[in-house]
């Protein structure tokens, strides 16, 4: 497939048939992303009782913090198809935060109280920071970004295994069966999308997920029985459980935001890199701020609206790849859909019931294709003796604290709670190495390089055709 083979590019406006077909294989791309980090966090807490309208609240609000980064309000949002979800990064500081509430006897809802208004507070370091994004060119350029990239597609990778293969816990865990229909419905999409017919091309991973939740039905069956014990219908309403807030507990939280801004401004960029956008130049550096302002207004709106801190999605970047559309239209759509199911529980109830190996093969090979766009990124970087150097311990630090956790748990809690991110701990050795190493191309060389990029308005992959 080509890197220019897009069908609809960011501006198009695609017939609805096609924004909606493109909308359902990104909220199903993206679902269990977001009401994973709601579902651990109240198993763990003990918040039994609460789930169910926590999990609407998630999907509501990913449906509005999606729909302000993709129409852009004012100097809100990055105007891309950047897909807002509840992030993982925060799971383990607002676990501890929780447990410090049981611990000094408070109930449910003053667990939730402290938690939304942690949510909230670090959502204002986040948008202050937003503001010296255009600032920072010497630690965004395309060496670091791509590294981030590679980082995520990487650790995304670890995901769409473990889901292909039965997903975390299950009892059957690698068997025959749950491979064969992972690696089915991966080879499905695959081939559809190498197709030249354009519905083939846009339908693939919907296809190809039809195909596997049909083929596990008739064969083993769907667990659907909880649906009926799930409410109608879930009325957003702010403040649900009151709001609190604890300075010592706030720091873990404040530094984790400014984290997640650095994986967000690698998120952009390969959403800018696929929707064949400049990831140099004014107009860049105006979309990253923009993306890094709305996450934290959506956040701030999150733990508003009980629900908790969001951030962009890196793993709707592969379906844009895949399917050939980046149009801001489908990223309404998407929106939408998200809204209608966030106020319809039962709606999520059955999109939870998909079979894991069939959400694993799907996601498989749209998370390696987004570690494969961070590489597309660097291969534009001269790749010297320097910037190799930096590339290896980055990626090596990544996938070094995946495949290894434990390695970091003698570091104070709120510091391995940021370095276990593998995306985190790759932009922050990829930024400290960039900076300090000797033998970085000068200023005056990038903003020359950054100037060319904005005048001529030449888009990533038309440099290298």
């Amino acid at each position: 497939m080509a890197d220019t083979d897009l069908i609809y590019s960011l501006h198009d406006t695609p017939s609805t048939a096609a924004s909606l077909t493109a909308a359902l294989q990104h909220m199903l791309a993206s679902f269990v992303g977001v009401i994973t980090p709601t579902l651990i966090i109240t198993s763990s807490l003990g918040l039994a009782e609460h789930t169910p309208y926590l999990i609407s609240m998630a999907l509501f609000i990913s449906g509005v913090g999606t729909a302000i980064q993709t129409k852009r309000i004012g100097p809100i949002g990055s105007g891309l198809v950047a897909i807002q979800g509840t992030s993982f990064a925060f799971i383990s500081a607002l676990l501890l935060a929780g447990h410090k509430v049981k611990t000094d006897g408070g109930s449910s809802e003053d667990v939730l109280a402290l938690l939304f208004g942690l949510t909230m507070a670090g959502a204002l370091v986040e948008i202050v920071f937003s503001f010296f994004v255009v600032h920072l060119k010497r630690v965004i350029t395309p060496l670091t970004t791509g590294i981030v990239i590679s980082a995520i597609g990487l650790s995304l990778i670890n995901v769409g295994m473990t889901d292909l293969a039965g997903g975390f816990g299950a009892e059957n865990f690698g068997s025959i069966e749950n491979l064969s229909v992972g690696i089915s419905v991966l080879l499905i999409i695959v081939f559809l999308n190498a197709c030249n017919n354009v519905w083939l091309r846009l339908s693939a991973i919907f296809i190809g997920m039809i195909a596997g939740t049909l083929y596990v039905a008739f064969n083993t069956g769907i667990e659907v029985s909880t649906i009926d014990s799930l409410p109608v219908i879930a009325i957003p309403h702010p403040f649900a459980f009151g709001i609190d807030f604890d300075i010592t507990l706030f720091l873990p939280i404040a530094l984790i935001y400014l984290f997640s801004a650095i994986e967000t401004a690698g998120d952009l960029t390969a959403n800018s890199l696929f929707c064949k956008e400049p990831i140099s130049g004014a107009l860049y550096l105006s979309r990253i701020k923009g993306g890094i302002l709305g996450d934290g207004i959506n956040s701030l709106i999150a733990g508003a609206f009980n629900t908790f801190p969001n951030t962009t999605f890196g793993q709707n970047n592969g379906v844009i790849q895949l399917t050939g559309v980046a149009s801001r239209k489908v990223g309404l759509f998407v929106a939408a859909l998200f809204m209608i199911i966030g106020c319809f529980p039962f709606i999520g109830g059955l999109l939870q019931a998909i079979p894991k190996p069939v959400l694993g093969g799907a996601t498989l090979v749209m998370f390696a294709m987004v570690a494969v766009g961070g590489l597309k990124l660097l291969a534009t970087y001269a790749l010297d003796r320097r910037s190799s150097l930096v590339t290896a311990c980055s990626l090596g630090m990544a996938i070094g604290v995946m495949m290894v956790p434990q390695s970091l748990s003698q570091l104070p809690n709120w510091l391995e709670n940021i370095l276990l991110s593998p995306v985190t701990s790759a932009g922050l050795v990829a930024v400290i190495l960039d900076i300090t190493l000797p033998g970085r191309h000068d200023d005056s060389e990038m903003k020359n390089n950054e100037a060319h990029d904005t005048d001529s308005n030449i888009l990533i992959g038309a440099n290298h055709r």
